[in-house]
């Protein structure tokens, strides 16, 4: 038996490692790259870039020398060019949709906590508000305690009144 065999069946194997290593690419930068990329490219500014790229290009290989054109006219190479940039914009702007989407799923979820503490506390407060009118409903008020005070006072003065009357004399 060799030394790189396994020599029993309970001994795992050695593990292989790849001979060629995948690039590592940083998920979030790349995805803020494709964001900063889609926005630009939504922009007027590159519009134009775009529109003044592709009209020199035609104005130069029409009117240009003919030995230094390099795109004759059905421009096949402009073409290339044109699909090859809409091949990586594609791409780019769905990951850039995508990383807005998951956003938009966090701040919509934020937003129904925050509204369900909101009704939490809207609930609490039409409870205390009930509560304190039932309260307010067994206090007495202001005008209740003057007429009080002014039966209190009536009684006394017909007390006070009735006091000499009663008395015996000397």
């Amino acid at each position: 038996m060799s030394e790189n065999r396994r020599p029993r069946l309970d001994t795992p194997r050695e593990t292989r490692r790849p001979i060629v290593r995948r690039p590592s690419v940083d998920a979030d930068a790349f995805g803020v790259f494709a964001e900063s990329f889609a926005r630009y490219m939504g922009t007027a500014k590159f519009l134009l870039w775009m529109t003044m790229f592709v009209a020199a290009w035609i104005c130069w290989n029409v009117l240009a020398p003919a030995d230094l054109r390099f795109d004759e006219f059905p421009f096949i190479f402009l073409t290339l060019m044109l699909s090859l940039q809409a091949s990586y914009a594609a791409p780019l702007i769905l990951l850039a949709q995508n990383r807005q989407e998951q956003r938009d799923k966090v701040i919509a979820e934020q937003d129904r906590q925050a509204n369900a503490r909101a009704h939490a506390d809207m609930e609490f407060l039409a409870r205390e508000v009930a509560s304190l009118r039932m309260s307010v409903g067994e206090v007495a008020t202001r005008d209740f305690l003057r007429s009080e005070l002014r039966v209190l006072l009536g009684d006394i003065e017909d007390l006070s009144r009735r006091e000499p009357e009663d008395e015996p004399g000397p």
